[in-house]
């Protein structure tokens, strides 16, 4: 059974950095492209940020462009979500996501099939 576990959200003030960490157990990362999506209560999904398969390319959204940066440790499994400069407009639940193979949109939640529970953050003013 693949299951996607975040850690790492929580509550910071405006202007601190937070680390996500994204890892799968029944899966490997090796070969999929690895997505990391917000959603803030009554908005759609939206993507952050996303790295390919052996992390050729990194992708962000303009929103985050220059604070968030995506990385991966395919040796470990595990991708994360480097989350610097924090406003409270980031503040949201963020979930990772995995594909089955390679990505053509990145930040597309329809090219992810497989999804975690999401690991809550909280951005104070």
């Amino acid at each position: 059974q693949v299951q996607l576990a975040e850690s790492g959200g929580g509550s910071v003030q405006a202007g601190g950095s937070l680390r996500l960490s994204c890892v799968a157990s029944g899966y490997s990362f090796s070969h999929s492209c690895v997505g990391w999506f917000r959603q803030a209560p009554g908005q759609e999904h939206e993507g952050v940020g996303a790295i390919s398969v052996h992390a050729r390319m990194a992708y962000s959204a303009d929103s985050v462009k220059g604070r968030f940066t995506v990385s991966r440790d395919n040796a470990g499994n595990t991708v994360y979500l480097q989350m610097n400069s924090l406003a409270p407009e980031d503040s949201a639940m963020y979930y990772c996501a995995a594909t089955r193979g390679d990505c053509w949109s990145p930040l597309s939640k329809n090219e992810y099939h497989y999804w975690g529970q999401g690991t809550q953050v909280t951005v104070s003013s």
